[in-house]
Order: C-alpha cells, then sequence, then structure tokens
C-alpha cells in the first residue's frame, strides 16, 4: 500500500503528528510537507491523509500566514512551505482513501480537517475519517499522548485500507 502523509507545520506540532500517523500506517508511508508533496510524490497513492493546524477555527488563511510572519510577539513560525489550502486548490485528481486531521486547543471551535477531508473528496479522493491532535497551549507543546495516539490513529486507517 502507498501511503502519503502530508501537512502544513507552523510551528513543528502538526508535522510531528503526521509523522506519528506515517509510522503507524507502516514503514512505506512518507510525511511531506505541502511543497514535498508534488503531484508524483501522489501518484498512485492508496491512501493521502493531510493535516494542519487549525488557527481562527479554521484552516488557516494567507492573510494569517502573513499575520503570523510580521507579529513579532508570536513564535517564529515555519512559513517557508506552502499553506494546505494552496496545496489542496492544486492537488490533481487521484482516487483511493484520505483522511484529514488537525492540531489545536481543546477548546477551540472549527474545524481544519473537515476542510481538508471535503478539499480532498473535491479532487477524488473518498475522505474516511478526520481527527483532532491537542496541543497545551496555543503554539504547543503537543498533549501528552497524542504522538501514540496518531500512531495508533494511522494503524486504523492503514487497516482500512
Amino acid at each position: 500500500m502507498k501511503a502519503v502523509v502530508v501537512y502544513e507545520s507552523l510551528w513543528g506540532n502538526t508535522a510531528a503528528i503526521a509523522k506519528a500517523i506515517a509510522e503507524g500506517v507502516g514503514p512505506d508511508a512518507r510525511a511531506l510537507s505541502t511543497d514535498e508533496a508534488t503531484t508524483d510524490a501522489l501518484a498512485g497513492a492508496d491512501l493521502v491523509v493531510a493535516g494542519a493546524p487549525l488557527l481562527g477555527f479554521n484552516l488557516p488563511t494567507e492573510e494569517m500566514r502573513k499575520s503570523i510572519g510580521s507579529n513579532p510577539t508570536m513564535p517564529d513560525a515555519d512559513l517557508a512551505h506552502p499553506s494546505m489550502r494552496s496545496w489542496l486548490e492544486g492537488l490533481p485528481k487521484g482516487s483511493g482513501r484520505a483522511a484529514g486531521f488537525e492540531t489545536r486547543i481543546w477548546w477551540s471551535p472549527g474545524s481544519a480537517a473537515k476542510k481538508i477531508a471535503a478539499g480532498l473528496e473535491n479532487a477524488g479522493y473518498s475522505a474516511a475519517t478526520t481527527e483532532k491532535f491537542l496541543v497545551t497551549g496555543r503554539y504547543g507543546p503537543l498533549k501528552d499522548g497524542e504522538l501514540d495516539r496518531a500512531r495508533a490513529w494511522g494503524a486504523k486507517l492503514a487497516q482500512e485500507v
């Protein structure tokens, strides 16, 4: 089974979750940033899992990312990769199963994962499920146990495919 886990990660939390999901899926699964997840990297994928942080109750927008980059009171964010929104907009048609995930604080309304799943479905993938992984503060770190939970979710997704 070919599986790819794609992520937008600003403070490292979503990247860590993506890597744990890929570990759970199996040894051949790859965790890739949005710029690494090219058409060639996705070709023939049986499972595509994509995730991003939840910001402002939504999937981050370009305006949010610009604001983060220009705000000296925020921790440094990794803005070197395309946003999940732009990656989804350029996603070529595909088939196979898909799932969306997000990193978030526990009480936040809204969902980035649902937007991601909808974007994957629009590209022809069958969205299997969505999942939320928690951070302890606004910018992290991940809540204890979330990496283990991500590995278990990855294994469950692989079993469903």
